[in-house]
């Protein structure tokens, strides 16, 4: 992903998915990391896919790129 925007995705919602944000900017509600990377393309970001999960640009908060809620067991991603 090339560019130095700020891009964080924040914990998952109670009802599932998780907000987006550059450069202090929602871009939207993601579902999955196909979501973030759209998201990011639009954005004009030049993003692979492949690579959004792993990205050292992106701060994923309240869980890894794996963990998009709400989880039917009450497990959070903090309680292993």
């Amino acid at each position: 992903m090339s560019g130095s925007l700020p891009v964080t995705v924040h914990p998952p919602s109670p009802t599932g998915g998780r907000r987006v944000r550059v450069d202090g900017e929602i871009l939207g509600l993601a579902y999955s990391i196909a979501d973030v990377a759209e998201f990011l393309r639009r954005a004009g970001l030049e993003v692979d896919p492949a690579e959004v999960s792993v990205s050292p640009l992106i701060d994923w908060r309240g869980g890894g790129p794996e963990y998009w809620g709400p989880e039917t067991d009450g497990a959070s991603p903090d309680s292993g």
